[in-house]
């Protein structure tokens, strides 16, 4: 049963959980979901919004492109060590995560991704706005730290492409 929540009331939650590993999951192929950990909870156009940054080369970011829709998965407490290695580690394109994860799926009430039973506080986004990061724009320091150029950007954990930032506006909140 789903429990309705304000997601405002959860925010400091929300917030915890992100530098621990949240989840964000797209059904656009197939179910996928990827670990993050750079994420925003607020408002804009009067709306509210769940901000999600991508990296350009992430079997994520062509579902979110394909369905412009996404869930947000929080654990209560701390996340579970063996869902965040394989939903963070492993790609999408090469295995099944809700099958190597062992995720129990739940339905959406107003997106056709699902959330999940394991890390029950769940938020529905519909895309409104889609921005592609210009390196060039950000702070010679913070790129270098975080995307550098002299590693190899085929593995699955590469960290030198820029993201693109997905402005989800919530369409619903709730308790698994």
């Amino acid at each position: 049963m789903k429990e309705q929540i304000n997601v405002n009331e959860y925010a400091n939650r929300i917030y915890e959980a992100l530098s621990r590993g949240i989840l964000l999951n797209t059904n656009g192929d197939k179910f996928n979901s990827m670990v993050i950990g750079w994420g925003h909870l607020g408002r804009l156009w009067n709306l509210p919004t769940f901000v999600v940054y991508v990296r350009e080369g992430r079997y994520t970011k062509g579902q979110l492109d394909k369905t412009g829709e996404f869930t947000i998965s929080v654990p209560e407490g701390m996340p579970d060590a063996e869902i965040n290695r394989i939903c963070g580690s492993l790609s999408g394109r090469n295995i099944d995560k809700e099958k190597e994860a062992k995720l129990t799926l739940v339905e959406g009430s107003q997106v056709k991704v699902p959330g999940i039973k394991e890390y029950p506080l769940t938020i529905e986004c519909k895309v409104l706005y889609t921005q592609e990061q210009v390196l060039s724009n950000i702070p010679e320091d913070l790129r270098t730290k975080f995307y550098p150029q002299d590693i190899d950007g085929t593995n699955p954990m590469a960290n030198r492409d820029a993201h693109t930032m997905y402005v989800g506006r919530i369409v619903d909140a709730y308790l698994l």
